[in-house]
């Protein structure tokens, strides 16, 4: 098996017209398409990504109107993160905060500069600095300066309860291999700190991030 990289990352949205007006208005990706919940037709299905939908780039939701908010915890997808371009976090800062969106610039994480916020159901999102494939073609006609527009998925973070199993899964099954790490696990109880991982897998230049918070 020969995994490249992560191909989308799918999501639960509570109403539609605030999931587009965000995804589209405020971040600047492209409304690539809207299917339907092929279980549920009754649920739009809406795919979010660069300019012509380059796999790497592609974020979907599933809206479910009036679904109760869910609870952050271990054993979950904890961030969804975008590239951005190197000098570009203060120009996203600015813009959330024109926008009424609550941003911070958190810790550098990798020697990066990492902007961190949420949407409105509460998902987790950061845009992080960093030099990523020429393939993602950015979207030019949204909002958002082509110089500082999202380039595809950085990374996803997740949030375990101790990285072993995890860790195991992704090396020795998947194929991917670990390329830096932060944080001291010895001296970390589960719950109360922060380990983090930088994985990548063995033939592609996507990025997996697993860690504990």
């Amino acid at each position: 098996m020969n995994i490249t990289g992560l191909h989308h990352v799918t999501a639960i949205a509570s109403d539609p017209q605030s999931n587009l007006d965000f995804y589209v208005g405020l971040l600047g990706l492209r409304f690539v398409k809207r299917t339907v919940n092929f279980d549920d037709p009754g649920s739009y299905h809406f795919y979010f990504g660069d300019a012509i939908g380059t796999p790497g780039t592609i974020l979907t939701f599933f809206s479910w109107p009036g679904a109760r908010r869910g609870m952050h915890g271990s054993g979950e997808i904890s961030a969804i993160a975008f590239a951005i371009p190197t000098g570009s976090a203060g120009y996203w800062l600015e813009r959330l905060k024109e926008q009424h969106v609550s941003a911070e610039r958190a810790p550098r994480r990798f020697g990066e500069e990492v902007v961190r916020f949420a949407d409105p159901d509460g998902t987790p999102i950061e845009l992080i600095e960093s030099t990523q494939s020429t393939e993602v073609q950015a979207w030019t006609k949204g909002q958002v300066p082509p110089e500082h527009s999202l380039r595809g998925f950085h990374s996803v973070s997740a949030a375990l309860d101790g990285y072993k199993g995890t860790a195991k899964l992704l090396t020795e099954t998947f194929g991917y291999r670990l390329i830096k790490e932060e944080g001291n696990p010895s001296s970390c109880r589960p719950m109360t700190c922060r380990m983090v991982k930088c994985l990548r897998p063995s033939g592609g230049e996507g990025v997996t991030r697993s860690g504990w918070e």
